[in-house]
């Protein structure tokens, strides 16, 4: 099992709820434009050693959700932004080109120091 991302949230935007209702919360690294601050959970922009795809699991403080798809975007987001929409919706196709899909399990509540993998 190969360990595909690792991070950590080291800072809450004040609006990170916001999309909570919609299923949805958005990752995004310490460099994020000021206007979108306030929506994101923050952290390092730290390596992705492979390819996300569907089939791969997504863990947070130790739940782990199926990813089912995988915008044409995210790769590339995560990478040089640390951006990623996780949409808990469970669907085949991504929505948003910078968003994985998961499990349509309850939207977790992110803290401060609250890990995040992914992992083949």
């Amino acid at each position: 099992m190969g360990r595909i991302y690792d991070n950590k949230v080291t800072a809450l935007g004040t609006q990170v709820e916001a999309f909570m209702d919609e299923g949805m919360f958005i990752l995004f690294g310490e460099n994020a434009p000021e206007p979108l601050r306030e929506f994101c959970y923050l952290m390092s922009v730290n390596p992705v050693n492979g390819t996300l795809t569907a089939g791969q699991k997504l863990i947070i403080d130790d739940v782990t959700y199926e990813i089912t798809a995988v915008g044409s975007l995210a790769q590339k987001n995560l990478e040089a932004m640390g951006h990623l929409t996780v949409v808990f919706n469970e669907a085949s196709e991504a929505g948003l080109p910078g968003s994985i899909c998961v499990e349509a399990k309850p939207v977790p509540t992110l803290v401060i120091g609250s890990e995040i993998a992914i992992i083949e």
